[in-house]
């Protein structure tokens, strides 16, 4: 009896383990896919924040034609945001690219000059300027010549004075035909909340600190 039985249970052992050979394997949980897509999970994303620079009035500009020095000059962007060069005339230069500003100069120079190689670039940024007002130990307007935001012109305007409010802080941005205003609270700022109010500054923007 014994050795019967012993043969049953190393018969259904046997069994046991075909069954489980030929069970199919769990399918495998799929990953997933990236915020992106061609890009895979956990890899950075890039953002492009860089723009391309706007032309704007008191810029000295540098517009060259190879080997022409007739064609060769340092025009100043005037106030009404225009400039003058040889057979051209007048055109407006402000609120365009480097770019685009030269493509236009291209097209009116090609029915007298043809083939023309021209050169155009910014020499000298003047009229990035922005004002800070109010209870700063400098108040006044800065130039720029890198992107800034409210937190560096702050340091930049020496920082603020102890009467100042702090938590008050308003920018003023003209768009169009109206005025933006935004707010920015130093303190949250510094302590890493709110941090979008730290905008990049723009062309005019005026931080009031009351």
């Amino acid at each position: 009896m014994k050795v019967r039985k012993i043969a049953v249970l190393f018969t259904l052992v046997i069994l046991g383990g075909i069954l489980l050979a030929a069970a199919p394997l769990p399918a495998a949980e799929p990953t997933k896919a990236s915020a992106t897509p061609g890009k895979t999970a956990g890899e950075p994303l890039l953002v492009k924040s860089d723009r391309d620079y706007l032309i704007g009035p008191g810029d000295v500009l540098e517009v060259a034609v190879w080997k022409d020095e007739a064609l060769t000059k340092t025009p100043v962007v005037r106030p009404d945001g225009k400039i003058s060069f040889p057979l051209i005339g007048e055109l407006i230069a402000e609120g365009k690219t480097v770019a685009q500003l030269k493509k236009e100069i291209e097209g009116n120079l090609s029915r007298y000059v043809p083939d023309v190689d021209l050169h155009v670039n910014v020499q000298q940024i003047n009229s990035m300027i922005i004002y800070v007002i109010g209870k700063v130990n400098n108040p006044g307007r800065q130039i720029l010549n890198s992107q800034i935001n409210v937190l560096q012109v702050l340091a930049t305007a020496g920082g603020l004075n102890p009467f100042a409010k702090r938590g008050s802080i308003k920018i003023f941005r003209q768009e169009g035909p109206k005025t933006r205003i935004l707010d920015f609270d130093y303190d949250s700022v510094i302590e890493g909340k709110r941090l979008e109010q730290n905008i990049l500054l723009l062309r005019g923007d005026v931080v009031v600190v009351p």
